[in-house]
């Protein structure tokens, strides 16, 4: 069993795509609203390098002034110098790794909540198409590896880059030409290193992909729906080898990643640890040659300096490569950044007072963004005046619940207009629509929280009395209150502690407690027996006197009395009339009733 299908995949890259100078100018971007924290730890990184080099040099006077002068006040000050140094670098470390960890970590904060805020604009197609677990790994997984490389890459950066300047400065004012002989090799390392880079950003984007494959195995089989149809199946093994496979395959990634380029870059270890032992060689040669002789205290501190640079020249060498394979990770962030809205709002959206709820489809068409060529509606013009009552009706597949989904701009009308008291709703505010607009659907969600947490969803500021009148109107409040906890019990995962009836009710209460002048009906009652969905359709039917109320039915039983029926056939209005008007017609409407009443 493949637990993949079809989700949305970003494109391929093409050639006038933007490179990785233009994706590092955007990463850099992400930074600038904290330039002025990161322009002090600048400051701390630039002073930290002063002091660095200058140790070398009092350890200089040490071996070649005081010690062979014997002038012990001036060595004490030197020792004294050398230590207080060491405890300013100490200071200048901390505050500079507390600044930057703070500019990190609110860069990342920015980051996840830029991609959370971005995917709640997108459009209810996006996600029908997109495996939730992808989704999750996105902000969990890859915002969470570049976790390293946003918090202390910049620092590093700056850092090391300073403390090599700051370096080769002082060495080139000890001895040039042993200078010349230490940065010999350094162009070969820089080449080495990109290489490793751009090896383990190919490797990161594969382990990425893996990841979000897992977290979406992981979310689909092991929810409660997964855990049941797995058992009821007998493919837990199969489940469980396929699982296997995929954890194996990552872990084949994980150690390519971590492998990749290692003895390359141990190379460059083991060649800059040799560097002291060439400069001393080169040193000695010299003097054998009868150049001038450099001395002990100049060859010493030379040597320490040069192992300042090699420090952070292998921290810069390692940190590009870092940086190269977060890249892999920042193209997937801005891939989902880069998602255009499909359904936006407004720039001066309209919001209006009181709703009354007249609703109008005018000209009317709708087609899925995959599958242009078969419109899902076609010519839709209806209209339901505020209190009325409309229902949809029709085969499976005619587009009864596109339809509905247009008037809370769940999906946009690609032709023609939706409108709300005369005002089109794609020029409505959010806030304006969602308030004046409530949906209760087939596919009924309830959080994993407390019954009470689940109705207060819907109204925040409800009271506890105002949740008791919800439940009771839509007939779940005795149900809730032989519960141990009553209205505090947890409904589980996906509400799995209630049957399908109870949640449809519970869901019922939310949108009461909503109170919208609009109801959308999308199927109500489809999970509800007879009795149950006729103590429902009562509590419906209190709620929907004075509303403007849409019905998207399946069983004819439950809109006989509605204003309006509407027959939909491949998208397209068929009959239109009243239940008396429709049956009298004899047409689509009377024989979908007649299917009803004498099933096959």
């Amino acid at each position: 069993m493949q637990l993949h299908r079809n989700d949305w995949t970003p494109p391929e890259r093409t050639e006038d795509e933007p490179r990785p100078p233009a994706q590092l100018r955007r990463i850099l971007a992400l930074f600038r609203p904290y330039v002025g924290r990161l322009a002090v730890v600048g400051l701390l990184v630039a002073a930290s390098a002063v002091v660095s080099v200058v140790t070398p040099f009092l350890l200089r006077a040490v071996l070649d002034v005081a010690i062979p002068q014997g002038r012990t006040g001036l060595l004490t000050l030197l020792a004294l110098g050398m230590i207080a140094a060491a405890v300013v670098n100490s200071v200048f470390g901390v505050a500079q790794t507390l600044i930057s960890t703070t500019v990190g970590q609110r860069v990342m904060h920015d980051l996840r909540t830029a991609v959370y805020t971005h995917l709640q604009r997108m459009s209810l197609a996006f996600f029908t198409r997109t495996r939730t677990g992808e989704v999750q790994s996105r902000i969990a997984n890859d915002i969470g590896g570049m976790q390293s490389t946003v918090t202390s890459t910049a620092t590093s950066l700056v850092s090391n880059l300073t403390a090599v300047v700051a370096s080769v400065a002082a060495m080139v004012a000890l001895d040039w030409r042993l200078t010349v002989v230490s940065l010999l090799l350094l162009p070969l390392f820089v080449w080495i290193s990109r290489r490793v880079g751009n090896e383990r950003k190919k490797i990161t984007a594969q382990r990425q992909k893996q990841l979000a494959a897992m977290s979406s195995a992981v979310q689909e089989s092991l929810s409660v729906s997964g855990i049941l149809l797995g058992r009821t199946m007998g493919r837990s093994d199969s489940l469980s080898r396929e699982f296997t496979g995929q954890s194996d395959e990552l872990a084949d990634l994980e150690v390519r990643s971590s492998m990749a380029g290692r003895w390359r870059m141990s190379t460059i270890g083991v060649v800059m640890a040799a560097m002291p032992a060439v400069i001393y060689w080169a040193a000695g040669l010299a003097a054998a040659g009868g150049a001038p002789i450099v001395s002990v205290g100049t060859l010493v501190a030379f040597v320490s300096l040069q192992q300042q640079l090699f420090r952070p020249t292998v921290s810069l060498l390692s940190t590009g490569v870092q940086v190269q394979t977060s890249l892999a990770l920042f193209q997937r962030i801005f891939e989902y950044l880069d998602l255009p809205v499909e359904i936006a709002e407004p720039e001066q959206p309209v919001r209006l007072g009181e709703v009354r709820g007249d609703v109008t489809f005018d000209g009317v068409e709708f087609h899925y963004q995959a599958d242009q060529d078969r419109p899902t509606l076609t010519g839709i013009d209806l209209k339901i005046p505020a209190g009325g009552s409309l229902a949809v009706v029709g085969e499976t597949g005619s587009g009864k619940s596109t339809l509905s989904y247009l008037v809370p701009r769940l999906y946009d009308a690609t032709g023609g207009r939706v409108l709300l008291d005369g005002v089109d709703v794609r020029d409505l505010a959010f806030d304006t629509l969602a308030a004046a607009v409530g949906v209760v659907s087939q596919e009924t969600y309830l959080f994993h929280a407390s019954v009470a947490d689940n109705l207060r969803f819907a109204k925040p500021d409800a009271t506890d009395e105002d949740l008791v009148a919800a439940a009771t109107a839509a007939r779940i409040h005795d149900t809730i209150a032989e519960l141990p906890d009553g209205y505090d019990t947890l409904v589980g995962e996906r509400g799995y502690r209630f049957s399908g009836g109870e949640k449809q009710r519970l869901a019922i209460a939310r949108t009461i407690l909503r109170n919208p002048p609009v109801l959308i009906l999308d199927e109500a009652t489809s999970a509800l027996d007879n009795r149950t969905e006729l103590a429902v359709q009562q509590a419906i039917d209190a709620l929907a006197a004075g509303r403007t109320t849409i019905t998207i039915a399946h069983r004819l039983s439950t809109v006989r009395a509605a204003d309006q029926i509407a027959v939909l056939d491949q998208g397209r209005i068929a009959e239109l009339g009243t239940h008396d008007q429709l049956l009298a017609l004899g047409g689509r409407y009377a024989a979908l009733l007649h299917r009803e009443a004498v099933p096959a």
